[in-house]
C-alpha cells in the first residue's frame, strides 16, 4: 500500500492530536493547549523539510489555461468590489517587522520588476487548473522595505471579510510568489481577487490570498481564515 505526502502528513497530525489528548485530565483539552501548540510547531518543521522549495520552476506548465473555467471563490456574501468613493485609491499596506513601511498604489506596483508565470493551481478539493499570472516577487517588495532580524512569517490580509492567511517567511520569499495583478494577460478581476491577490505554486489555493490589503511581517505566525478551522497551517503543494 502507498500512502502520498499529504495523507501522511495528515496521519501524523492525527496521530499526535490523539496521544496528546489521551493525556487531558479533568481539566479537559485546555491542559493539552501547550502540547497541542508543540505539536503543530513540529508538524510544520516536518512540513518544511518535506515540501522544501528548491526549484525555481515549481509547477510551470506548458497546458492551456483554464480561463473563463478558472474556479472563483471569496467568503463574503457577493464577490468582494474596491469602491474607490467609500475607501479611496486601492493601496497594498507592507507593515510588521520592516525597517521602511511602505504604501504601494496599483499603479506604483505595476511598475515594478514583474514576473509573468504559467503554473498549476492546486486547490485543497482536489482539483488543479492552470493560468499565467503576472505579478511582483515577494521578496523584492521585502527588499524595498527591509526586513528586520525577527521577520520570520508573513500574514497576507484582505478586504474579503478580512479574510487573511499566514506564511512562513521561506515559502512567501520563494522567488515563484507573488503579489499578483494580472491573470491570463489581462488585469486581475474581481472574481479572482482584484485589484491585487497573492499567487504561489508552493502553497495550496486556500493560502493564496485574494482582495490583498495588507502584507505584515511577524516574529510569529498568526493562523489564518481556514486555518483557525483546521485546515492545516503550512498547506504546502
Amino acid at each position: 500500500m502507498t500512502i502520498d505526502r499529504r495523507d501522511f502528513l495528515r496521519a501524523g497530525a492525527l496521530a499526535v492530536a490523539a496521544a496528546v489528548l489521551d493525556a487531558c485530565d479533568s481539566e479537559g483539552p485546555r491542559v493539552a493547549q501547550p502540547l497541542l501548540r508543540f505539536a503543530e510547531r513540529k508538524n510544520a518543521e516536518v512540513e518544511g523539510l518535506i515540501f522544501r522549495h528548491r526549484s525555481e520552476d515549481r509547477a510551470r506548465t506548458h497546458a492551456l489555461a483554464a480561463g473563463a473555467a478558472f474556479p472563483m471563490y471569496h467568503i463574503s456574501d457577493s464577490v468582494p468590489m474596491w469602491d474607490e468613493k467609500a475607501r479611496g485609491a486601492w493601496s497594498l499596506e507592507l507593515s510588521g517587522a520592516v525597517q521602511r513601511p511602505l504604501r504601494i498604489s496599483l499603479a506604483e506596483l505595476a511598475r515594478l520588476p514583474s514576473v509573468t508565470q504559467r503554473v498549476n493551481h492546486y486547490c485543497v478539493e482536489g482539483w488543479t487548473a492552470v493560468a499565467e499570472w503576472r505579478g511582483v516577487r515577494v521578496s523584492d517588495l521585502a527588499r524595498l522595505a527591509g526586513l528586520t532580524p525577527d521577520a520570520g512569517f508573513v500574514d497576507f490580509q484582505s478586504f474579503d471579510s478580512d479574510y487573511h492567511e499566514s506564511w512562513d517567511l521561506a515559502s512567501a520569499v520563494h522567488p515563484q510568489t507573488l503579489i499578483v495583478y494580472a491573470m491570463d494577460g489581462r488585469w486581475l478581476g474581481p472574481g479572482h481577487g482584484a485589484p491585487a491577490r497573492v499567487h504561489s505554486p508552493v502553497k495550496l489555493g486556500y493560502k493564496n490570498t485574494k482582495y490583498l490589503t495588507r502584507v505584515v511581517f511577524m516574529p510569529k505566525p498568526n493562523g489564518g481564515y481556514w486555518t483557525d478551522e483546521g485546515y492545516e497551517w503550512y498547506g504546502g503543494v
